[in-house]
């Protein structure tokens, strides 16, 4: 076989089922090369059935949350959604270990003139470590940012929301 036909079926079967933008794909991959502290690793879109996914309080389709794999071996899962702001939504990115602890967050793209300082390491921080047993309060354990509090309660209630999908996820052996 001739080895450009056999170099570009490899590229596309290794991204066939990922859908992200190339925007936030490009930013996806830097957070897993970051996180992971590894330049090799594929990941695949986890199927979650319409019948499952209707019962998460999550979005979760075929294009938004990824098993990690680096030299065949499951070193995390990747999961990349939007939420609210004022008045557009805003992207962002969840890894997590194999156990399901979360080991960052980032907003990727933010849309508003205000309320961006959610986006800063520091108050993104107070998320690594959570579990899917894990309950997030804002005010309570989750700091409040003056000038961004709708998007600190979105992305406060958006990762509950991830949080209790995994667990459903969990308990249905489908994670």
């Amino acid at each position: 076989m001739n080895l450009k036909l056999t170099i570009i079926l490899f590229i596309l079967t290794a991204f066939q089922n990922v859908e992200l933008p190339k925007n936030i794909q490009k930013k996806v991959d830097k957070q897993i090369t970051e996180t992971f502290e590894t330049t090799a690793f594929k990941y695949d879109a986890l199927k979650v059935t319409s019948e499952v996914a209707k019962g998460l309080p999550s979005k979760f389709g075929s294009d938004n949350f990824f098993k990690i794999h680096s030299k065949n071996k499951l070193i995390g899962y990747a999961y990349v959604s939007k939420a609210p702001s004022k008045t557009d939504e805003f992207d962002y990115l969840v890894l997590l270990n194999p156990d399901l602890v979360v080991l960052s967050t980032k907003v990727l793209i933010y849309r508003e003139d205000y309320g961006g300082e959610i986006g800063s390491k520091r108050w993104l921080k107070q998320f690594t470590g959570k579990t899917q047993n894990d309950n997030l309060r804002y005010g309570d354990n989750i700091m409040a940012i003056s000038g961004a509090t709708i998007s600190v309660r979105s992305m406060t209630s958006a990762m509950n929301d991830l949080l209790k999908s995994l667990k459903i996820l969990h308990s249905k052996n489908i994670i």
